[in-house]
C-alpha cells in the first residue's frame, strides 16, 4: 500500500485496516510454519505496511 493511499484514509478506517492486516499477517505466519509460502517476502511487506499505517495514524492523532 502506498503512503499517499494511507494518508487519504480516515482515522477509523486506519484502525480497521491495521486490525485486518495484523490478522492477515498472523494467518500468513501460521501458514508458513505448516508449509512454506510461495512468496515469503509477502510477510515482510505486510509487516512494513502495518508499520507505515501505524506511523501515519500517530501523525494524524498528533495533529488533531
Amino acid at each position: 500500500m502506498k503512503t499517499a493511499e494511507v494518508r487519504e484514509m480516515s482515522v477509523s478506517d486506519l484502525y480497521d485496516r491495521i486490525a485486518a492486516e495484523r490478522k492477515n499477517l498472523e494467518t500468513m505466519k501460521l501458514n508458513h510454519t505448516v508449509s512454506p509460502l510461495e512468496n515469503t517476502s509477502a510477510i515482510a511487506k505486510t509487516r512494513r505496511d502495518i508499520a507505515r499505517m501505524i506511523t501515519i495514524l500517530a501523525e494524524k492523532e498528533k495533529n488533531n
